[in-house]
């Protein structure tokens, strides 16, 4: 390749460099996964790529898109948080009592309650 041509973007006034291209093993190192995920991403398209012949390619580019689209924010804002608490002592915590036999089967006759389990159907004469 001619030397004027190594390193410089076509049809650039400038001569913009060309963009370094890293290989699925390099991505996978900087993003702490394998090569195998990089790769299989890449090939079903959830990750921004360049394909030259049949082998992955990445730019520095790529890899902040990656990164910026498996970023996970915060489910609450920091601002929806109240500014400032009052000063009052914690809510007292409630505790019942466990229920007595006898308040277990008076229910109410909207509530559901589990029957024993019918064992006789597998049960062995010892």
């Amino acid at each position: 390749m001619p030397p004027a041509l190594v390193g410089r973007l076509p049809g650039t006034e400038g001569g913009a460099p060309l963009p370094r291209l890293y290989r699925p093993e390099e991505i996978a190192e900087a993003l702490g996964c394998s090569a195998w995920w990089v790769k299989d991403r890449a090939r079903r398209g959830l990750i921004p790529h360049t394909r030259v012949g049949r082998a992955y390619r990445f730019t520095a580019v790529h890899l902040a898109e990656i990164v910026r689209l498996h970023e996970e924010r915060p489910k609450r804002s920091v601002s929806s948080a109240p500014a400032s608490r009052p000063a009052t002592s914690p809510p007292a915590v409630r505790t019942r009592a466990a229920p007595s036999p006898e308040a277990t089967t008076a229910r109410t006759p909207g509530r559901l309650r589990a029957r024993p389990p019918r064992r006789t159907q597998y049960e062995t004469v010892a």
